[in-house]
């Protein structure tokens, strides 16, 4: 059934780091560092992504109508050659119960649909007398990847088959799925991601629905709400200034629709060692202050945090922004988050947002979007509080002199966090 979340979800996912080619060693050694490092913390989910059926797989590039690991039933299991501890038909099993034994949670990525090698092979469906070819619906495909074509969603067995797929990750011990090329595919693929939703809800394991890719239509959003946990408010999000700064717009709009159980996401979290599938290291391209910003407006916003990068070669400055308790609290703790305002302040543009603590106090977060550093005022007129505050701000953990107004120094693409607390 759909796990109703309190809070945003946290983990790990392996797509920015390895592509389509990750392997169950690099899932291990990943989810041993969350164990060890940043379980404390609250990040607790493993995400294997895209093609893990796929034995030929090598980088972040598709290999067209390969061939695909699949059950005698329709349904898409491990390359054994990738995930060995599948092989006999165990599928994710043992890797599940290897990352529960950590403590931690288990997730895959999945596509939505039916693999186009069961339709061609006319393969059957479990609990059916319907077969692959009968409920596929073959003019509904991926714009990025031939591994699949859309069900039909009013054709007998395509319940069957989609029942099927949940039975089987729930047999797996899984407690995370992504859907991919649904997330957007609206109007065509609205019943389908409707009957998706249904099957996981019907199973009798507790998991996160997670759509992808984006940008989702926000007109959608109370659909989404109701038969999802998180989906993607973006295309891919990766290591490049533009679309960080794209992305205060996407939370602008998004902001009102974060809440228990349903969640916004503004996607991964590219730091660290990313790309790593091409047989070089290949850390992340934005500034330590691009990073402070991403991580700020992503726990202000309260969306998703998924690390994209290779744990086994993080560096002292990523454990620290992965680690700082403050704004990790902020995350969970955030509520009525919004945009207060964004100007222009001294030829540079800045955006403020505030949000309520349900332990008392108001976050305000300021950034600086713009090319020069910067030094402006932030008044508590526009926080719609009163003097009297006591404020620390949340990356250094120093304390900041209010007197109407806070002070800020900022460096480009850089960001500061405040928590104002009343001391009447």
């Amino acid at each position: 059934m759909l796990n109703f979340t309190k809070t945003a979800p946290m983990g790990w996912n392996s797509w920015d780091c390895w592509g389509a080619a990750v392997s169950e060693y690099t899932v291990k050694k990943n989810a041993e560092f969350i164990a060890k490092n940043l379980k404390q913390y609250g990040w607790e989910y493993v995400v294997v992504d895209i093609q893990w059926y796929e034995p030929t797989a090598e980088n972040h590039e598709y290999h067209p109508f390969s061939e695909l690991a699949m059950d005698g039933h329709s349904r898409l299991i491990p390359a054994e050659n990738r995930f060995p501890s599948s092989e006999g038909g165990l599928g994710f099993a043992p890797l599940a119960d290897y990352i529960h034994s950590l403590g931690l949670k288990f997730g895959i990525h999945i596509m939505r649909g039916i693999p186009r090698q069961a339709v061609h092979r006319n393969t059957t469906l479990l609990n059916s007398d319907k077969t692959a070819r009968m409920i596929a619906k073959t003019d509904s495909i991926c714009q990025w990847n031939t591994d699949m074509y859309g069900v039909d969603p009013d054709k007998e067995g395509a319940k069957e088959y989609y029942d099927s797929i949940f039975r089987l990750y729930n047999e797996w011990g899984v407690d995370f799925v992504k859907c991919d090329d649904i997330a957007r595919e609206f109007p065509h693929a609205e019943k389908e991601l409707i009957m998706l939703s249904k099957a996981l809800d019907d199973c009798d394991r507790d998991m996160v629905l997670s759509l992808s890719p984006g940008p989702a239509p926000l007109e959608k959003a109370e659909l989404f709400k109701q038969i999802s946990n998180m989906w993607r408010i973006t295309d891919d999000f990766w290591d490049k200034w533009e679309l960080l700064y794209n992305m205060f717009e996407r939370c602008e709009k998004w902001c009102t629709h974060t809440g228990a159980g349903h969640w916004p996401d503004a996607d991964m979290l590219p730091i660290g060692a990313i790309r790593q599938d091409y047989g070089f290291d290949n850390k992340t391209e934005f500034t330590e202050e691009e990073q402070k910003t991403m991580l700020t407006l992503w726990c202000i916003f309260r969306s998703p945090l998924f690390i994209g990068g290779d744990l086994t070669k993080c560096d002292d400055f990523t454990l620290k922004l992965l680690t700082n308790s403050k704004i990790l609290a902020m995350h969970r703790n955030a509520r009525n988050s919004h945009q207060v305002w964004r100007r222009e302040i001294g030829g540079v543009e800045h955006i403020l947002w505030k949000a309520d603590s349900i332990d008392g106090g108001i976050y305000a977060a300021i950034f600086n979007v713009g090319e020069a550093d910067s030094k402006i005022e932030i008044s508590l007129r526009d926080l719609e509080i009163h003097d009297g505050q006591s404020c620390t701000e949340l990356w250094s953990g120093n304390k900041a002199p209010v007197n109407g107004k806070i002070s800020v120094r900022l460096a480009p693409h850089g960001a500061k966090v405040f928590k104002l607390v009343n001391n009447n």
